[in-house]
Order: structure tokens, then C-alpha cells, then sequence
């Protein structure tokens, strides 16, 4: 190959590469490593660069800094040469800087080997500031040193990193190609920088650190993750929540502690939720649920004048007024104003029930519900996802016992607790109680949702933990205490469309996933299937005629997405594929048998011409089609799934 080839630098700002050219690219930069190596020039063996300077300050300073020799470091991302002199562009951790190469400054050979090198490495360099003739802040080169040498092409500035997918995986390209998306990086940095000096500054909050594994995941009503210690031979769980370990520590006297980090739920992810996420939890003794109101509202909106310089935010189009005091809203008034059911009216569970019903909720779901817990239902269903409804900000409070194992009882109506669900954009962001600290009724709401446990009637239900109420035991001064979603909060200040935009490595399906299972050993001989205790319903007797048959629209449909509705223990919601540049939603009550996941990508058969039916606040456009049976006095059901071969949209006949 020619030294001219061998020099060539395709410009990433001009040219689109193929797969082809990428690879032949690579093996070019692989040789190029090679020849430095052998010349003694092993850029990898370079421990340190003293950087004095970086891009914006001498930019920001440069009456000040004109004329000085500056040391700077950087990833060159631009190369644009002229024979002996060349313009590069470098970038720091601060931004971008031209600087000036001349070959009768370097000398010969420096220069031979500079012109060898790619947008991507990295450099030292040392020299002097300018200005050129156009007005451009430069650094007049007198020593540059390679300090790494980058081995992959870079996506070019013109089509950039636009892939999400790729984005995400590769968050350490994205950072160097996007600067909006360094930029919201730091701007998290900042804002939780932020919220620990609100909370130890303004409110004299202790910051503690406390147990990641468990072996009881209390503290809320969600799915952990399950791990194993080997060396104890004991099973444990990922937190889903640190409250239960806060509130001992005020017991212990600690009476103002928070802490900020991971909690862990085994759940749905969408663009609101992540299985690995960030959440502050504060306590503080001898106040109650109205001084969390007042946490929750300056450590917010001064966290966003932090980040933004106001207190008024922008959030995809949206402006939210974060300035205190917040509004406050009743469940029930909630409730009320969007469905017309005033639960101030209602006594019993049976009046609840039949409201519910009235409002369109499935009558099998409802019936083993209480008053409170069927509130809660219709507030999450009907409520929540009004548009603009709860934009907020706002404080959501009287939420029913049932659904509160943590809240203390309110004294004047004790079917609801102490307890505010904080609301912006629609989105609850922070949770707060005065906490519960009679042990005697925490011990029996622990025992009422450990039955729940036990039957399998709620997997989410708070399990009981003795060791908590041992400590109420000892006693729990008055406290109240705060849950705020780090998270969610970062993604309204920062106006991030998703949650995967504001975590720096997002939990992601492995992209050869799909090839290990494939890899997996050949399964053993079919098992012999027993059909002697199956039991079938009697077939129909009315004949269809084939005019009103042929009215239903079974079609084959693709499974793109699954996830498990919240808050419901029977409901996968689908996004399916059917054929049409639309994508189609039905949701089934099937999640007792299969888990999301091992759906996605599956070829099922639905009715797609059913009108659309409100399924826990979700419309449901159509229905799968599902083989039911019963063995042995249990209902058993199977998905019907088909040939993938079979096209989205094929009409079954």
C-alpha cells in the first residue's frame, strides 16, 4: 500500500462509511498503531499530560490569556491541512479549540508523524494563544505528543450518533459526538449536588448509607430482584426501597437523615422507568407530612433554578411554575371532578364496588376490593391520564390505608392516612407520610399484606418484617418522611423525553441475546403429553351463519413490545405489529402464565376489528386469541402463538 493511502484520513464530516470501508479503516488505524510502536512511539505507554488550560476558559479569558503558552489535552475531532500548516480542532472536557500545526514549528519529522494521525486521538499539546485573521481563539502549536490512539471511526458530524439504541450502548461515543448530551449529564451532577445542599443546608438532614442487599425488600409495594449468598447459603433481594432502614436509624436518635442512591425493581420499563434508578429518601423526627411538603417544594425548584436559572421550567413544549407554595388536591375530589363518583357519599365496600363497575372496571377484579383500595383504583385509572389534569405542580393527598401500610391513620377520617403524592406533568415524583409509628397497627397491616403474599392475590404486597416493628417497639418519635425520584425529576429540568436520556449506561437488553439462546444445547426428546384429566367447555350448540362468522378480522400480528400493566396482577399490555403503519395496542389478562419478555418478537393471532375497550385506563383495541382449558380443577391457558414466517397482517380464513 502507498505511504499516501496508508496517510489518507477519510474527513467523517464530509463522508458517510460503509460497513466495508469502516472495517478497511480500522485495520488502516491497527497498522498505523503498529508503525508507531515499532518507531518507538507506543502512545500507550504515556502516563500523564500536565494541562494548565482548557478550551472555554481561554476562550472566555483570552484578553487575559493572549500571547501565554497553555498546555492543553484533548481528542481531536477536526483536521483540516494546507501542506505544511494544518487546523485542528480539539476537544477538552469543557469544549472545543483550533489549533495551529505548522511543519517549520514541529520540525520535519514531528510533523510527518502527525500527518498520520486520525479524528479521534488523543493529544497533548503546548502552545501559544491567538487569534487568526477571521477572529477564531487558536493554540499556536510548539509541541504536540499522541497520548492515545484511537483504533474505531467515529461517527461523522453530519449524520452523527441519531441511532437511540446505539446512543445508549455506547454512551462513551454519544458523550463525545453530542455535546447537549454531555451537557444534561452535568447538569444532573449539578442538580443532585443541588438537592444534598438544600436537605443538609437548609434543613440539617445527615447523609447515610445503608444496605443495598436484603434479605427482606420492604419499604414499598413492588417485585425485587433476587440474588443468592453463597458463602451464608442464603437468599437475598436487591432494595426496592431504603425506608425501613432510615427509620430505625431515627430511632436510634439520628433524627434528620436522607439518603440518595440505587433502588431496584423487577419491573416494566418504558421511557418513565428504568429497573436500576435513582431515589432520595429523608426523614425527620418530631415534624409531619406538612413540613415534607415544604422538602419536597425547595429542594425541587431549587434545584432547578440551579440547573436553569428559574424556577420555571420548560418540559417538551409544556411550562410548569415550580415556585412554592404548591396546590394541594383531595384523592376522592380527584376522583369526583374526572368521573362524577363522590366517595365522601359512599360507605361501604359494596356501594364502591358498584360504582366502580358503573365506571366501566372489570367486575372480576373489583369484587374482592375494598372501598379504599377501589378509590385508589379509579384515581390511578380515570385520573391519572387526563391531559394536563395533574400537570401540577401539585400535592395529591388523602390516599386510603389499604394502599398506605407506612402512612399514619388521618385522626379525622381513619380510612385515609397522612400521606401526598407529589405531581408534575402527570408524573408522580415524590411520596411523603407522617409515618406510622404505633407498632401494634403496623404489625397488622404487615400481616394483612403478607396474607396477600401468601395467597398470590397481590405479588407486591409489603412483606412482613418483625425486625421493623421491634424497633417501633423501642419507639419512633412523630417523623415525617420523603421519597422523591431523582430520576424524574432530573428528566422534567433537563426536558429529557426519556429516562434512558438522563442514566449514563441504561439496563439494555444484551444485543446477542438472542444468538446464546439459540446456542443453547438441543432440548431432550419430547415429553410424553397426558391428556386424561383435561377438561374442555362444551361446545356450542348455536350455529354461526357464515356471513355474521365472517365479520371477525383474525389476523396474524407481530409482538414488538410487552410489558406488565402496572398496578394490575393479570394485564401484559402488547404493542403488536398488524400489518399497517399504525401500531396496535390490546391488553390480556394472561400474565399469570407468561411473563413479558418471553413474548416479545412471537407471532400470535388477534380479532383486530373489536371497538376499543378502556382496560385500566388503557385502551385496548382488539383481542389474542388464547387456548383455554382446565386440568385437574385449574384453568390452564396458552397464547396462541404461530409460525414466524407468517407476515404481520396475514388474514386467517
Amino acid at each position: 500500500m502507498s505511504e499516501q493511502k496508508k496517510n489518507q484520513n477519510v474527513n467523517p464530516d464530509t463522508e458517510e462509511l460503509t460497513e466495508e470501508g469502516l472495517s478497511e479503516q480500522r485495520r488502516i488505524r491497527r497498522e498505523k498503531l503498529k508503525n508507531l510502536q515499532e518507531a518507538g512511539r507506543n502512545p500507550y505507554l504515556i502516563e500523564k499530560w500536565d494541562v494548565n488550560a482548557y478550551s472555554q476558559d481561554i476562550k472566555d479569558r483570552f484578553e487575559e490569556m493572549d500571547g501565554k503558552e497553555v498546555s492543553i489535552a484533548g481528542r481531536m475531532m477536526a483536521k483540516r491541512g494546507m501542506g505544511k500548516a494544518s487546523f485542528i480542532d480539539i476537544q477538552d472536557s469543557k469544549g472545543r479549540i483550533q489549533c495551529h500545526v505548522k511543519k517549520d514549528v514541529l520540525g520535519e519529522e514531528e510533523y510527518k508523524w502527525f500527518k498520520t494521525s486520525d479524528i479521534g486521538d488523543l493529544f497533548g499539546i503546548v502552545g501559544k494563544v491567538f487569534q487568526t485573521q477571521r477572529g477564531e481563539i487558536t493554540v499556536e502549536v510548539s509541541k504536540m505528543v499522541l497520548l492515545s490512539k484511537s483504533l474505531q471511526v467515529l461517527p461523522n458530524k453530519w449524520h452523527g450518533l441519531k441511532d437511540t439504541d446505539i446512543r445508549y450502548r455506547q454512551r462513551y461515543v454519544d458523550l463525545i459526538m453530542n455535546q447537549d448530551v454531555k451537557d444534561t449529564f452535568i447538569k444532573r451532577a449539578a442538580i443532585i449536588k443541588e438537592i444534598k445542599r438544600v436537605l443538609e443546608e437548609d434543613f440539617g438532614y445527615l447523609e447515610v448509607d445503608t444496605p443495598i442487599l436484603t434479605t427482606i425488600a420492604g419499604g414499598a409495594n413492588a417485585r425485587p430482584f433476587e440474588t443468592h449468598h453463597n458463602t451464608l447459603d442464603l437468599d437475598m433481594k436487591l432494595r426496592i426501597s431504603n425506608e425501613l432502614y432510615l427509620k430505625r436509624l431515627v430511632v436510634g436518635g439520628l433524627d434528620r437523615v436522607y439518603e440518595m442512591g440505587k433502588m431496584f425493581r423487577n419491573e416494566g420499563m418504558d421511557r418513565n422507568h428504568n429497573p436500576e434508578f435513582t431515589s432520595m429518601e429523608c426523614y425527620m423526627a418530631y415534624e409531619d407530612m406538612e413540613k415534607t411538603m415544604e422538602v419536597t417544594e425547595q429542594v425541587v425548584s431549587k434545584a432547578a433554578l440551579k440547573a436553569t436559572g428559574s424556577m420555571v421550567i420548560e418540559y417538551q413544549g409544556k411550562k410548569f411554575d415550580l415556585t412554592p407554595p404548591w396546590r394541594r388536591l383531595r384523592m376522592s375530589d380527584a376522583v369526583k371532578e374526572i368521573t362524577g363518583v363522590d366517595f365522601d357519599q359512599i360507605q361501604t365496600d359494596e356501594e364502591a364496588r358498584t360504582a366502580a363497575i358503573g365506571q366501566g372496571m372489570d367486575k372480576d377484579e373489583v369484587q374482592e376490593m375494598t372501598r379504599g383500595k377501589i378509590l385508589a383504583e379509579m384515581f390511578e385509572e380515570y385520573c391519572e391520564d387526563v391531559p394536563g389534569y395533574l400537570d401540577g405542580p401539585v400535592f395529591v393527598v388523602g390516599h386510603p390505608v389499604e394502599i398506605s401500610p407506612l402512612a399514619k391513620r388521618d385522626p379525622e377520617d381513619p380510612r385515609i392516612t397522612r400521606r401526598f403524592e407529589a405531581y408534575i406533568n402527570g408524573w408522580e415524583i415524590a411520596n411523603a407520610f407522617s409515618e406510622l409509628n404505633d407498632p401494634i397497627d403496623q404489625y397488622e397491616r404487615f400481616k394483612e399484606q403478607q396474607a396477600q403474599l401468601d395467597d398470590g392475590s397481590d405479588d407486591e404486597a409489603h412483606p412482613m418484617d418483625e425486625d421493623f416493628v421491634n424497633a417501633l417497639e423501642v419507639g419512633l418519635p412523630p417523623t415525617g418522611g420523603l421519597g422523591i425520584g431523582i430520576d424524574r425529576v432530573i428528566m422534567l429540568i433537563t426536558n429529557a423525553p426519556s429516562i434512558r436520556d438522563i442514566i449514563l449506561f441504561p439496563t439494555m437488553k444484551p444485543l446477542d441475546s438472542d444468538s446464546k439462546k439459540a446456542k443453547k444445547p438441543a432440548a431432550a426428546a419430547p415429553e410424553k403429553i397426558d391428556f386424561s384429566n383435561v377438561e374442555i367447555e362444551p361446545l356450542f350448540e348455536d350455529m354461526v351463519d357464515f356471513d355474521t362468522f365472517s365479520k371477525s378480522d383474525f389476523r396474524a400480528v407481530k409482538i414488538k413490545e410487552c410489558e406488565a400493566v402496572p398496578k394490575s396482577k393479570k394485564l401484559l399490555k402488547f404493542v403488536l405489529d398488524d400489518g399497517t403503519d399504525e401500531d396496535r395496542v390490546i391488553l390480556s389478562g394472561i400474565h399469570d402464565y407468561y411473563e413479558p419478555e418471553d413474548l416479545v418478537g412471537k407471532t400470535a393471532i388477534a380479532i383486530v376489528n373489536l371497538p376499543p375497550r378502556k382496560m385500566m385506563g388503557i385502551d385496548s383495541c382488539g383481542m389474542l386469541i388464547s387456548a383455554v382449558h382446565h386440568e385437574k380443577g385449574e384453568e390452564r391457558l396458552h397464547l396462541l402463538m404461530v409460525d414466524d414466517h407468517i407476515p404481520a397482517g396475514a388474514k386467517l380464513y
